[in-house]
């Protein structure tokens, strides 16, 4: 029902803007997640489950998807190496030449300090950075970054989609996001795309929408 309201209120027009749709692995995992994905009718649908394995099962995950033919977007984790981000490359290839790769960097969860609790030794942005020279190296089509770390890449990734998550209006509750802009911050920073998810679908959908065209007006 939620998934109806947004596809419904979203046909909002925004002036110059269009609107895509991101499903995460909640809602793939679920009873019935995914064949309400193989009947979906609508542009830009992401697959966002965040591939992160040895190159032999990244490829056999891109296959096992090859009924979704409306897929526009799948992410993976460029942390899994060149080898896996060529893997799944040549998967798509192979089986669904439309869907585009978005490689996702450090997750806006993460902050400077937490980062190094997990090994890495470099600060956030330096990681990115040496991501997206990884990333444009496999040749995939887009980033996905927090907007703090847009000015560092866009000319490493020029001809690429870059797309910001850990977006919120101002005043609205950061909850676990740490790297945090708003939607006008975001584009500024030379974001093609912005992410937004409990902004959106928490409260009422429609008034959220229209908080949001504000916003960016």
């Amino acid at each position: 029902q939620i998934v109806k309201k947004i596809i419904k209120n979203s046909q909002i027009k925004l002036k110059g803007y269009k609107i895509g749709y991101k499903f995460g692995l909640e809602f793939f995992y679920s009873k019935n997640g995914r064949r309400f994905l193989e009947k979906l009718k609508v542009k830009n649908l992401w697959l966002d489950i965040k591939i992160f394995d040895i190159p032999n099962t990244s490829y056999s995950s891109i296959k096992s998807l090859k009924d979704l033919k409306n897929l526009s977007y799948i992410t993976v984790h460029i942390s899994g190496g060149i080898e896996m981000l060529k893997a799944v490359k040549k998967a798509i290839k192979k089986y669904n030449k439309n869907l585009k790769i978005l490689g996702v960097t450090v997750l806006t969860s993460f902050t400077n300090s937490s980062i190094k609790k997990v090994g890495h030794t470099k600060s956030i942005k330096d990681l990115v950075r040496k991501q997206a020279l990884l990333a444009k190296k496999a040749g995939i089509d887009g980033i996905v970054c927090s907007a703090h770390e847009v000015k560092t890449i866009k000319n490493i990734c020029k001809g690429m989609e870059i797309i910001t998550p850990g977006v919120r209006l101002k005043g609205e509750k950061h909850n676990d996001q740490k790297r945090v802009m708003s939607p006008k911050e975001a584009f500024k920073s030379g974001a093609t795309s912005i992410v937004m998810g409990r902004g959106i679908i928490k409260g009422d959908i429609k008034i959220n929408i229209q908080n949001l065209i504000k916003s960016l007006n």
